[in-house]
């Protein structure tokens, strides 16, 4: 039975190792785990204390030996390397006095293959006292263990890639969500949507019903999260706002069946920035209760900064910050076929600037510009409208005024160009101005004409009168000193 059986099967002598331990106690040694850790080449003298004396067929083909006495004149071949620190469970096990041990040991073959092996032993009975008798067999679980580690290796693969992800990844648990929405079609419902905005406190609590199972390392940079647990337990911070109706958007996808989408929506981080996030959602197909939810947050808050300024500069003028010609033609545009009517257009262009530049230099000129448009971007209130048309020409577009609206306005512009003009000492701004005002049907571009016109007449009348003060201070008779004559 010994030398037939399928397993491989040793019997050692074991009365060295025992001998070995009785000195050691003699010596005072209580703990051995301690004493093998004061000297490692203790422990490789318990090692060697071992003899073989048989050895299966079983265990030849095994190690890839001839005959026992091959395997014997090898067994330091056989048992060496990482051997050693699996040695240290049956030590322990024998010196508290147990007859047997199992653990799970490195061998090798004689060929040089590793070969991870579960080892069982039983000191026979009848040898308790000297155990020159120990029965031992092996298991050969190499491919066991082989495959074990292939596993978590993959495992860790798979940690890593969630872990260092460049993108926030959350797992999340939505089997409740899916149970709400299965009762609510369970009752009838086919319009979800209208069942929405019956019951929008059904949105809310899908929310609250969301578990999150994990979240990655960028997770927690993203949202300026300490840590994990720091996080998930302030999520209420996170989702918040706008979310509300991104989510129902959501829910109606999920309702539709619609099991990976695709959305932007905004979150915040926990100091309260606002987050701009491309959002991917997928529901793993083979989870049939939805309890495996895959969602990639990417972080566009830059992106979206940059196509909101240049959404500005596509409608702003960069100098003055007002309007810039493009929204004007565009609102005017839409003014002339939705109203409100009537509508004041008032003309506006600024005297003087080209000799300002020719005198002082553009940037002086720009100075004045700028202070220009703190002037009409304080003094126009939305729905009005103020653009910069030109170099030093501006429109005002004033919806649902009348004349005496329009005459407010001017009045409004003046009072404060000259709070302005005795806020900034040195070069005075000085506008000239025109109005009109047009009923439903009237041609646009005639009362825009007839505001230019008002205002190349008010700009007439300025040079006119600057004119008109040149030449008297000029015909003004000089001051003559007195001569007193001696």
């Amino acid at each position: 039975m010994f030398d037939l059986a399928p397993v491989s099967l040793w019997m050692e002598d074991y009365s060295g190792l025992k001998q070995l331990f009785d000195r050691w106690r003699a010596d005072g040694v209580t703990d051995l785990l301690a004493h093998l850790r004061e000297d490692p080449e203790r422990l490789r003298r318990c090692s060697q204390s071992y003899k073989v004396l048989r050895v299966n067929q079983y265990t030849l083909d095994l190690f890839k030996a001839a005959d026992q006495q091959t395997l014997q004149s090898r067994l330091h071949e056989v048992f060496r390397g990482d051997m050693l620190d699996s040695i240290l469970v049956e030590l322990l096990a024998l010196w508290d006095g147990q007859q047997g041990f199992e653990t799970r040991s490195v061998n090798y073959a004689l060929d040089g293959r590793r070969l991870d092996v579960q080892v069982r032993a039983r000191v026979l009975p009848g040898y308790e006292d000297n155990w020159s008798r120990v029965l031992v067999s092996l298991e050969d679980v190499t491919a066991e263990v082989q495959s074990t580690e292939k596993l978590k290796r993959s495992e860790q693969y798979a940690r890593d890639l969630f872990e260092h992800s460049p993108v926030s990844l959350w797992v999340e648990d939505f089997s409740e969500v899916k149970r709400l929405l299965d009762e609510v079609r369970a009752r009838g419902i086919s319009d979800f949507r209208t069942f929405l905005k019956v019951h929008p406190e059904f949105v809310t609590r899908c929310m609250k019903e969301i578990r999150v199972i994990d979240v990655n390392r960028q997770t927690l940079e993203m949202f300026g999260a300490p840590s994990k647990p720091e996080l998930l337990q302030n999520l209420s911070r996170v989702f918040r706002g706008e979310m509300y109706d991104s989510f129902a958007e959501q829910l109606m996808d999920l309702w539709d069946g619609r099991l990976v989408q695709q959305r932007e929506v905004v979150n915040y981080s926990l100091n309260g920035d606002i987050l701009h996030i491309h959002l991917e959602f997928s529901i793993n197909v083979h989870a049939q209760n939805w309890e495996l939810v895959l969602l990639s947050l990417v972080d566009i808050t830059a992106r979206k900064k940059a196509e909101a300024y240049l959404e500005y500069l596509g409608k702003h003028d960069v100098l003055t910050q007002l309007r810039n010609r493009a929204f004007y033609m565009e609102e005017l545009n839409r003014l002339s076929r939705k109203g409100p009517w009537p509508l004041a257009v008032i003309a506006i262009d600024m005297n003087g600037l080209k000799a300002v530049n020719d005198e002082h230099g553009h940037a002086a000129g720009d100075a004045m510009l700028r202070r220009l448009g703190e002037v009409l971007a304080k003094a126009v209130d939305d729905p009005a409208c103020v653009a910069r048309i030109g170099g030093d020409e501006f429109m005002v577009l004033l919806p649902a005024t009348d004349e005496r609206g329009a005459q407010a306005m001017q009045e409004r512009i003046l009072s404060l160009l000259e709070l302005n003009n005795q806020f900034y000492p040195g070069h005075t701004i000085h506008l000239a101005m025109g109005h009109a005002v047009g009923q439903e049907g009237a041609s646009m571009e005639g009362i825009v004409h007839r505001a230019d016109q008002a205002m190349y007449a008010d700009k007439l009348r300025f040079y006119e009168a600057d004119e008109r003060d040149r030449r008297a201070a000029a015909a003004a008779p000089l001051a003559v000193a007195p001569v007193s004559v001696a």
